[in-house]
């Protein structure tokens, strides 16, 4: 059986949004599209209550899945679009889903004014236990705001995609987010751009001016230790145009800072659990937050 790719659905702009994404994403992918619409059970008191009566709990529970698949086969013809309804706790079912993806797809509400996101409780306790990519997608979301404007400036989605954008820790790369950045680039055909950013010991902001030298010499030994460690994927990707950059600097603010010219953005999460829980990580939170394209998250160990 082919692996899919996951939408979570809740009727939401964010999760429609989502669900276009999602259906653009498994057509380059040629994967199926599943929506999966979690419909958590109330205590019968309360479903009780006029505003959760029958017609509201059928309303949930058929009409928006089957309306959104009917709105993407239209809208993306010869897509094998299969809606499922499950009960449970959200974060749970979502991630029990998740066995059988290729990837995860969420919606997240935009926040106004800043242009970035607001990843819910269900969003990041998924994003915290999936050992698939989870990708983000805002409210409001639009094939367009992925490509380059038009010779005019105008948003086209018949115009080349954006760069594919890809943070990465040198220290401790990861084939899977390599690998997950790489084809993502090279199924829109556009290029990669890598971005690492580094800080010097904490020993030598405080140490004598000498160490204005090693200060130096770190910023001239990054830029190769980032070629050696993407020398590999771009012998396997050669069609692949990569940039690479090494900033000086906190990462999550120069990757907020690319995304604003990226069809998508992918970071890492490393695949641990300490005493209170799965842990995510300052940069991706960073990212997740403020990111004004779509962000893949992959997690590694």
């Amino acid at each position: 059986m082919p692996r899919t790719v996951t939408v979570g659905l809740d009727g939401s702009a964010e999760s429609r949004a989502a669900a276009e994404w999602a259906a653009r994403e498994a057509q380059m992918l040629g994967l199926p599209l599943k929506l999966v619409q979690v419909w958590e059970p109330v205590p019968p008191p309360m479903a009780q209550a006029p505003l959760l009566g029958a017609e509201t709990r059928q309303y949930w529970t058929e009409r928006i899945p089957r309306e959104t698949s009917e709105g993407i086969r239209l809208r993306h013809p010869g897509l094998d679009v299969t809606g499922e309804q499950l009960s449970g706790r959200p974060a749970d079912v979502l991630v029990d889903a998740m066995k059988d993806a290729e990837l995860l797809v969420l919606g997240s509400r935009a926040l106004g004014g800043i242009g970035g996101f607001l990843v819910g409780s269900v969003g990041l306790s998924v994003m915290a236990h999936a050992d698939r990519p989870v990708v983000f997608v805002r409210a409001g979301e639009q094939a367009a705001d992925e490509h380059e404007t038009d010779p005019v400036g105008i948003p086209s989605a018949s115009t080349p995609f954006r760069p594919v954008v890809m943070g990465i820790d040198i220290e401790s790369p990861d084939d899977g987010l390599i690998g997950f950045a790489f084809a993502a680039a090279a199924r829109r055909g556009t290029s990669l751009r890598v971005v690492h950013s580094w800080n010097p010991p904490a020993h030598y902001a405080y140490g004598p001016s000498a160490d204005l030298e090693q200060h130096g010499a770190l910023a001239r030994r990054e830029p190769t230790a980032l070629a050696g460690v993407l020398r590999p994927w771009t012998e396997k990707f050669p069609e692949t145009e990569v940039t690479e950059e090494c900033h000086y600097g906190s990462p999550g603010s120069h990757l907020v800072d690319a995304s604003h010219r990226a069809s998508l953005v992918v970071v890492g999460r490393r695949g641990r659990h300490g005493p209170l829980g799965a842990h995510i990580g300052s940069v991706t939170h960073a990212v997740l937050y403020h990111s004004t394209a779509p962000v893949a998250v992959v997690s590694h160990g």
